[in-house]
């Protein structure tokens, strides 16, 4: 992918804090994706060296068969503190070497974090899609902000994740009896869609294939 990364990463959490609130506007909740859909991919993140070297990891995978098309590892220094709320400032660095390394350009980007799931409406599914103006899902494992119902046990079964009176996601049940993931709009894709592309793209897991591969690959030894 051809990938800019002219960016002035900040290196404190108050210079961070005026970039999300500057960019948080800019974010687009509905459905602007290409169609059809062909590929879809997952980002995750390891680290090595003590946090010091940043793993970013990116699987691509067909659409909707789900078939491992390409990988790719970028390794580099980090930069920011592990600060929640924070992740795509320490993570997002690597992840965009990661994507400038693949040749297959993915419709959809799964990313293993939040969306606008996030106190300032700017988690890294929404930093990154809109970095590269691509559709971005925020596939979460646990929550940040919001409060919801008790979700029923059965795959598929939601609530609404709220936050101030706001919808920001829901709490979706992507496998009977497992823990529920929290989902939310990255950038130009809409909470139903992405509901259902992360349905789509789950098999016998919890987690949808793009972000379980992508987590994989970023924790490998």
């Amino acid at each position: 992918m051809n990938i800019s990364q002219d960016y002035a990463w900040p290196l404190t959490v108050a210079e961070a804090i005026v970039i999300q609130e500057k960019l948080r506007d800019q974010v687009i909740t509905s459905d602007q994706l290409p169609e059809p859909i062909q590929y879809v991919a997952g980002v995750d993140m390891g680290f090595e060296a003590n946090g010091t070297i940043s793993r970013a990891a990116v699987v691509v995978l067909s659409f909707p068969d789900l078939q491992v098309i390409e990988t790719s590892l970028a390794h580099r220094p980090t930069t920011f503190p592990y600060v929640p709320g924070f992740l795509s400032f320490r993570e997002i660095p690597a992840v965009l070497d990661a994507l400038e390394k693949i040749k297959t350009t993915p419709d959809i980007i799964l990313c293993d974090g939040q969306g606008i799931a996030h106190p300032r409406r700017l988690g890294i599914a929404s930093h990154l899609g809109l970095l590269i103006d691509m559709p971005t899902i925020g596939v979460a494992k646990s929550k940040l902000v919001g409060k919801n119902e008790e979700v029923p046990e059965t795959k598929g079964s939601r609530q609404p994740l709220i936050y101030k009176g706001e919808t920001i996601g829901a709490v979706l049940r992507s496998r009977t009896g497992v823990k529920p993931l929290y989902i939310s709009s990255g950038h130009r894709v809409s909470l139903p869609t992405a509901i259902d592309y992360v349905l789509r793209c789950t098999t016998k897991y919890r987690l949808p294939e793009t972000t379980r591969l992508a987590d994989k690959l970023a924790s490998a030894k």
